[in-house]
């Protein structure tokens, strides 16, 4: 049966819920709090964690959904809520298997808790470089693998070493599929979520096997298990994983170790009364475009995060039409290849537009997580996957693309845990906002824009920023943060006046020495109108 890790703060609920679990033949380790559940978890790798969302505020609960699910893909979520408002609209009501209100029977319980295992297959025995495993499903499906895989001697940010490239078939002879997972994360062990495509019922194989062409030398394959989940046409999760992209590695990256995809997300919306699925891709690295300097500028990023792929669904959940971003970022009809209801799909430019008409010599299907991104910008999705910061920076350092703290060369920035990032719903009129810090021990404000007008965020909506401050700057050393606004005179027939309005802040945050995001430390709801040239202190 499964091992199961029970949070509640409740400590007699909590112990029934433990005999009941046990009875029924599960291993149940037990936590009292968001620490000790943190502690808990590390330790034992749970498959599947029973989750009391108030502790006793629903923050506890929601900040643990978030971290299991960025270090565990694979491990299955049941949340216990009493109050149902405390999900909605939030993203992390996408990183949960199953939501039951409290009080909640005994019977119910161990159905969800059945349900949601239901969806896996243990296969966690530890496996060489080059070996296969077999699995069976029941019924057909569409089939994720969550691969616990690690590359000795890799190391991402060292030429040479940067990773291995493991491919990844299923079943054998003339009809064998094959895909690739690039191996980022270097000599750590770390889940990899791929989808294997629809799958007949019955059993199958899956064969792991180091790539020694686009493997890097000094980068090798271990592999430490696998766990499958089969989604089959009757559950929600079906359609967001049929219809996920296939995308080959844009040519001039092949054997490069540079701008790889790392996470796929998919948000979903409607469009008269029928579903609309978009899947957007966060890259490595941005490779073509725009500088480093004003990526942290203008995004509070240097990856390349980019939207390839829309889906229209019909009421029946049939594919009715779909687009995808082509060069030029223009949205055009996609009626390309496709390995059954997956589009197959290739980068063309240097910052990732793609295309339907061409492949390479590596394919990656890595299996989309859906987010709600309403009150957040895109690089949210960054937060709840710390691993995409580290990689960031590695292949920043890789590529010759850090400086030294209080030092300028060209567009190079320093390491981004030197960084405060600022998260806001922003709207410009004939202008672009900025960003500013003061510290304690200063007298100066330091600016996300660095004095170049061109740095400055012209667009409006939800957006992200960074500022650089010293080196191992605590929240507490923080006087003040505020705007500026700015009159962008890169542009033709500029007018000399305009206004930003920052209507809220959603959080401002560092990063820790494991490039996770530390608790935000600010947050607004009340906007602020900015004149342009002007600065306006927004905390405290």
């Amino acid at each position: 049966m499964a091992r199961v890790l029970a949070v509640d703060d409740d400590a007699p609920a909590l112990e029934i819920r433990k005999l009941l679990l046990e009875r029924s033949g599960h291993e149940v380790i037990t936590a009292g709090d968001a620490t000790s559940a943190r502690a808990r978890f590390q330790e034992t790798s749970p498959d599947t964690v029973l989750l009391d969302l108030r502790m006793p505020e629903a923050e506890d609960g929601l900040s643990l959904i978030r971290e299991f699910r960025a270090a565990a893909p694979q491990v299955r979520i049941v949340v216990l809520a009493g109050w149902s408002a405390d999900l909605d609209g939030r993203s992390e009501a996408g990183m949960v298997d199953e939501v039951l209100p409290k009080p909640v029977r005994s019977e119910r319980l161990l159905s969800a808790i059945t349900k949601v295992l239901a969806l896996v297959i243990l296969c966690l025995q530890p496996m060489r470089a080059q070996q296969s495993v077999s699995f069976r499903i029941d019924t057909p499906s569409e089939v994720v693998a969550d691969l616990d895989l690690s590359s000795p001697g890799a190391d991402w940010s060292a030429g040479g070493r940067e990773a291995a490239l493991a491919e990844i078939t299923v079943d054998g002879g003339a009809s064998r599929r094959i895909q690739h997972v690039m191996l980022y994360a270097g000599a750590a062990r770390h889940t990899y979520s791929i989808f294997l495509g629809m799958l007949t019922a019955g059993q199958h194989k899956l064969g792991i096997a180091r790539q020694a062409d686009y493997s890097a030398a000094g980068a090798g394959l271990e592999s430490h298990g696998a766990r499958f989940r089969n989604v089959a046409r009757a559950s929600g999760e079906y359609a967001v994983l049929a219809h996920a992209p296939v995308l080959y590695a844009r040519e001039n990256t092949v054997g490069k170790f540079t701008d790889v995809p790392m996470i796929v997300y998919a948000e979903r919306s409607n469009e008269n009364g029928a579903a609309v699925l978009m899947y957007t891709v966060i890259f490595s690295n941005e490779d073509g475009g725009t500088s480093t300097r004003a990526l942290m500028a203008r995004w509070g990023r240097t990856t390349d995060v980019e939207y390839v792929y829309k889906a229209y669904l019909n009421q029946d959940g049939s594919l009715r039409r779909a687009t995808i971003q082509g060069r030029g970022h223009q949205e055009i009809e996609f009626d390309g290849r496709r390995d059954g209801t997956h589009p197959l799909l290739i980068p063309v430019t240097d910052n990732n537009m793609v295309s339907g008409e061409a492949t390479s010599a590596i394919r990656y299907q890595i299996a989309p997580v859906m987010v709600d991104l309403a009150g957040h910008s895109r690089e949210r999705v960054m937060d709840d996957y710390p691993f995409s910061y580290r990689v960031m920076a590695q292949e920043l350092a890789r590529e010759a693309k850090l400086r030294p703290f209080g030092t300028v060369d060209g567009n190079k920035i320093s390491d981004p845990r030197n960084y405060l990032y600022i998260e806001a719903r922003v709207k410009n009129e004939d202008s672009g906002v900025a960003a500013v810090v003061h510290l304690k021990r200063e007298d100066r404000w330091r600016s996300s824009y660095l004095g170049r007008e061109d740095y400055a965020i012209e667009r409006s909506g939800w957006v992200r920023t960074a500022v650089e401050l010293p080196p191992g700057t605590h929240a507490d050393e923080i006087a003040e943060i505020g705007f500026t606004c700015i009159v962008v005179r890169q542009k033709e027939h500029v007018p000399t006046s305009g206004t930003c309005r920052v209507e809220e802040v959603s959080k401002a945050f560092l990063l820790d020495t494991e490039y996770r995001a530390r608790p935000p430390l600010w947050s607004a709801t009340r906007a602020v109108e900015i004149p342009t040239g002007e600065t306006v202190v927004a905390q405290p």
